[in-house]
């Protein structure tokens, strides 16, 4: 039994008491019905309100796992093991990474032996350039990119 089917039976059982508003009590209990009366419909506006919303989120959930079935497709969870192999080709153990704080942002960059001989950089943060003053560095001069350091 719905709410509005048993607001219409106190209604019919008001009706049968044949109470009036000419008395206290009659007033009252029949004032009480119509506010229950009103509570009732507005409970009803609402679960239909709850299930409209329910079936447009489960449109929009049925949509989005469209979209992340075409976006993160199963079939690329080999080409993720492919992605961290590469990245290994990157991790040169014996090639020391040096650590530079940008004065100007404050980020933190890993550069290599390469990377400080060629005098300068930009930050891939803020874009400012960082120079590097090598003089403490032994430089054999044979490092990639190396414009010839001058540390001999």
């Amino acid at each position: 039994m719905t709410v509005i089917e048993k607001v219409a039976y106190l209604r019919g059982l008001a009706d049968g008491l044949k109470l009036t508003d000419t008395t206290a009590e009659g007033k009252v209990l029949l004032n009480v019905i119509e506010v229950l009366d009103d509570l009732a419909l507005s409970v009803t506006d609402l679960e239909d309100a709850v299930e409209e919303l329910g079936e447009v989120v489960d449109a929009i959930d049925d949509d989005l796992q469209d979209v992340e079935d075409a976006l993160y497709d199963e079939d690329d969870e080999d080409d993720d093991e492919d992605y961290f192999d590469d990245y290994d080709e990157f991790d040169d153990e014996d090639e020391p990474l040096y650590e530079v704080q940008c004065p100007t942002c404050g980020d933190t960059i890993c550069v290599d032996e390469s990377m400080l001989c060629e005098g300068e950089i930009d930050c891939p943060n803020c874009g400012e350039k960082l120079e590097f003053d090598l003089d403490d560095l032994d430089c054999e001069g044979d490092c990639e990119g190396c414009t010839g350091c001058d540390l001999d």
